[in-house]
């Protein structure tokens, strides 16, 4: 009797802790993944513009960076997110440094690393940063949804060619057709979409669901924050 109960709340304690790991390494990934979808708009976007070739050769340190976090047991988690992520950011320096005047690329150049990070998921490869590729690219496939639905293409190619200070009447222009009854709605339903892309995964216990879902979780927080800087402009 006096060895069962230590023993046993040894074990209870170990449970305890690992569980409390658990959690912490979930929203973990979550921060991190989110960071990671932001960093591309807030800090990418505008270096790539003036920069594309900088931004360009930047993807082969964060491969690099990647590589060498993920032969390390106690950084491999971390090494396996940014693998992911440096697959975003090379689309992203590829398309907003060429081709960016034409919207019907985005998704297509986006979608690059698709095949691979359907590959390395079949083969239970770097599970967690093809997730949050996966998750990102959704998240990017839905905003370019609204854009078509919307019909607002036009003002896309236009904020592309613009001088900076007539970037603002564009974006006028534009949140024009955003407050139509049409635009309301569709904003709607596609933050729904998001939202269940993005919160049914955290239900998992499977840190690659946390980085999927964050991702896509992301979208809903940098389309309000664009959304929120045209409305205050």
């Amino acid at each position: 009797m006096n060895v069962f109960f230590p023993s046993l709340i040894e074990k209870n304690f170990l449970v305890f802790v690992s569980e409390k790991i658990r959690i912490s390494q979930k929203w973990a990934v979550f921060g991190t993944a989110v960071f990671l979808v932001s960093v591309p708009v807030f800090f990418q976007a505008p270096m790539v513009r003036q920069l594309p070739w900088l931004s360009l050769g930047m993807t082969g340190f964060w491969l690099w960076l990647s590589l060498k976090l993920l032969r390390n047991r106690a950084t491999n988690l971390w090494g396996d997110l940014l693998l992911g992520f440096t697959w975003s950011w090379f689309t992203g320096s590829v398309y907003w440094g060429w081709l960016r005047q034409e919207p019907f690329l985005h998704l297509p150049v986006e979608a690059m690393f698709v095949p691979l990070a359907i590959w390395c998921l079949r083969h239970n490869r770097e599970m967690v940063g093809n997730c949050f590729y996966l998750g990102s690219l959704l998240g990017t496939a839905v905003t370019d949804g609204y854009f078509y639905i919307t019909g607002l293409i036009p003002y896309w190619r236009q904020l592309m060619i613009v001088e900076p200070e007539m970037a603002l009447e564009v974006f006028q222009d534009a949140l024009t057709q955003v407050r139509t009854s049409w635009g309301m709605t569709w904003i709607i339903v596609l933050v729904g979409i998001l939202l269940l892309f993005g919160i049914v995964p955290l239900q998992s216990k499977k840190l690659y669901w946390w980085a999927f879902g964050a991702a896509v979780l992301s979208t809903i927080l940098v389309d309000s924050l664009f959304l929120l800087a045209a409305f205050v402009a």
